[in-house]
């Protein structure tokens, strides 16, 4: 398996206690920023509302398997938490999409640590991200 970077996140949060523990709990602005050869997919982007920004948590440790969330009572199998702590730190976060100038999107409520490496951008579709009648809580 090959993964790289598409492109860099830049973000006010340097550390990990400046970063909200989800990004819709902020609004604050950051800046994402595509490399050159992967522009072209930028093509259409302008359209959006919103978009889903996965990014590598690379400040995370890799070696937890168990997390304790911040609303539970006891710790938890780490793949059933939201926890940056975990094998692979892959993060998703439901982005406002603000503007789009060249290679670069400015996004509000993304909770990644400045130059996180970014994986993909997609497109939020509520009729596909959103689950009706969730028993989750």
């Amino acid at each position: 398996m090959k993964l790289q970077a598409i492109g860099t996140i830049h973000s006010p949060y340097k550390t990990k206690d400046e970063a909200p523990s989800q990004g819709k709990f902020s609004a604050e602005v950051s800046t994402i920023e595509i490399k050159p050869a992967y522009k072209k997919g930028l093509e259409d982007v302008v359209s959006l509302s919103h978009i889903l920004v996965f990014y590598w948590q690379d400040q995370s440790d890799r070696s937890v398997l168990t997390a304790q969330p911040p609303f539970a009572d006891r710790s938890l199998g780490v793949f059933a938490t939201r926890s940056p702590n975990r094998p692979n730190p892959i993060a998703l976060c439901t982005c406002e999409l603000v503007s789009v100038q060249e290679n670069k999107l400015t996004v509000k409520g993304l909770d990644a640590l400045d130059s996180s490496p970014l994986l993909d951008i997609k497109p939020y579709a509520p009729q596909l991200d959103t689950v009706e009648n969730s028993s989750d809580k």
